[in-house]
């Protein structure tokens, strides 16, 4: 007769989870400001009217914070990734920020964005 296998005690189930961006790996998961999803960045490009042009004026690449201001300067976002959207822009480049979707476009490349504000 061959014996059960041990239980694994549920404290080990119960661990905080750990994105593999903290670990300087791609992103793990799809929550807000880690990696982009299919149906945000389809839907973003679905509503083109809710696209806000602006220019980055701050980046911390090690928190990976992200300061834009329209180009109207009417409004200023801070914004949060940890997928590597700091390391692709500088200050004084143009991107555009959809705020329902929570998608930044940095170039040709996109990113889910975390408002901070």
């Amino acid at each position: 007769m061959s014996r059960p296998f041990p239980r694994i005690p549920a404290a080990v189930a119960r661990q905080e989870a750990t994105c593999m961006c903290r670990t300087g790996r791609a992103c793990s998961t799809f929550a807000p400001g880690h990696a982009l999803h299919l149906v945000p960045a389809r839907l973003a490009d679905a509503d083109p009217a809710e696209w806000i042009d602006a220019v980055v004026t701050e980046v911390s690449a090690e928190t990976g914070e992200i300061e834009l201001m329209s180009w109207s300067g009417a409004e200023r976002f801070s914004l949060w990734n940890g997928a590597g959207a700091a390391s692709d822009a500088s200050p004084g480049d143009p991107v555009a920020y959809h705020r329902r979707h929570g998608v930044l476009a940095v170039g040709s490349r996109r990113f889910n964005a975390l408002s901070l504000v």
